[in-house]
C-alpha cells in the first residue's frame, strides 16, 4: 500500500477479512475504537497482522501499527478508554521510560477479540539500551535486574532495541539484536537449560540459527526469564523448518494482503514444553520506519 490509503473503515475491513480466513470472528467493539483512537497515525503506520499456532493463541488474530515519537499512545489508550487503571505497576512504565530514555517511537496492538493489548517502546536507531540502565525504571520488573548476568553471558545485556508492554498478560518483553552465536544451537541449548526450559528440537534449533534478533519475557510475579523467543525475517515462510499448523498455511496461502512485503516468524518454547511459532504479515510496510531498520540493523 502506499503512503495516506490507511484509514479505520479500510484497515477494519482487512482484519475482519483477514481474520475470517482463520474462522475468527472480528468483535467490531473491540477494534474500532482502537482504530477511531489512533485514525491520525494509520496512513503513515507500519500496519501487521499477526497469528500463532499454540493454544494460548487459539481463536484470535493480531493486529499491530507504529506510532510516532509526538503521540504517546498509553495517554491515548486512557483517554480513549480502551484500557482501565488498576494501579498496576505495569500502568507506568511508558511514562517513566519516556523520562529515562531516549524514544524513537512506539507500536499498538489488539486483538480483535481481545481488544486493546500491548504497547511496544523503540529505541533510538543505533543506540541501544542496556539491562542495567532499564532496571532503574522504578515500575520496571524486578526480574530484569535479577537476571541481568544472564544476558551478560550471552552478550545481550547493552543490545536492547525495544520493549513490549503486555497489558493484558502483565508481562513485558526484551527485544536484544542477536550475533549469530547467542542464536548458534549450543547457545540455544544452554540458554534453555539455565532457565529450566525443555530443550528445543532439532527443527527449531535450525530455525533460530536464522534468527536476527531474540527476545524475552519477564513479569512483576517472578525473578525468572519466563521464555527466550527468537525472531527471523523472510518472504517466503513456507520455506522455512517451522511447524507453521495448517491454519497458519492456510493463511499464507490466501491472506490478499501484503504479498510482496517481508514476513516475520517469531519461535519458542512454553514452560510446558510447547513449541510454537507466531507468523507475522504486513497489510502496510514502510522502508523507512524504525521497524525496518532494526532488521536492517540485526542479521537480514
Amino acid at each position: 500500500m502506499m503512503s495516506g490509503t490507511a484509514d479505520p473503515a479500510g484497515v477494519y475491513a482487512a482484519v475482519e477479512e483477514s481474520a475470517g480466513l482463520l474462522g475468527v470472528a472480528c468483535e467490531r467493539e473491540k477494534v474500532w475504537p482502537i482504530l477511531s483512537a489512533f485514525e491520525e497515525v494509520l496512513p503513515d503506520a507500519v500496519i501487521a497482522f499477526r497469528v500463532a499456532t499454540n493454544a494460548r493463541h487459539e481463536g484470535e488474530f493480531d493486529c499491530r501499527f507504529t506510532v510516532p515519537k509526538g503521540i504517546d499512545p498509553y495517554a491515548t489508550a486512557l483517554e480513549k478508554e480502551l484500557t482501565t487503571p488498576t494501579g498496576h505497576p505495569i500502568e507506568s512504565l511508558v511514562t517513566e521510560v519516556q523520562k529515562h530514555c531516549a524514544v524513537d517511537s512506539y507500536g499498538v496492538d489488539f486483538g480483535v477479540q481481545g481488544g486493546f493489548k500491548k504497547i511496544w517502546v523503540y529505541f533510538p536507531g543505533g543506540r541501544h539500551e542496556s539491562i542495567s540502565h532499564l532496571a532503574q525504571v522504578p515500575s520496571m520488573p524486578a526480574a530484569l535486574a535479577q537476571n541481568e548476568d544472564f544476558f551478560a553471558r550471552y552478550g545481550l545485556a547493552d543490545k536492547v532495541d525495544l520493549i513490549g508492554i503486555d497489558y493484558a498478560g502483565r508481562t513485558m518483553n526484551v527485544y536484544f539484536a542477536a550475533s549469530p552465536e547467542v542464536v548458534a544451537p549450543d547457545t540455544v541449548r544452554a540458554m534453555h537449560r539455565e532457565m529450566g526450559l525443555q530443550e528445543p528440537s532439532e527443527q527449531m534449533l535450525d530455525f533460530c540459527g536464522k534468527a536476527f534478533g531474540v527476545y524475552a519475557t519477564v513479569n512483576w510475579d517472578s525473578l525468572k526469564v519466563e521464555r527466550i523467543s527468537y525472531s527471523v525475517k523472510t518472504e517466503n515462510p513456507l520455506e522455512l523448518s517451522a511447524r507453521l499448523g495448517s491454519k497458519v498455511e492456510q493463511f499464507l496461502r490466501t491472506n490478499p494482503y501484503g504479498a510482496g512485503t517481508p514476513k516475520m516468524v517469531y519461535a519458542a518454547v512454553t514452560s510446558g514444553g510447547e513449541e510454537y511459532y507466531k507468523l507475522q504479515s504486513y497489510y502496510q510496510w514502510r522502508t523507512n520506519s524504525r521497524l525496518n531498520l532494526s532488521y536492517i540493523g540485526g542479521r537480514s
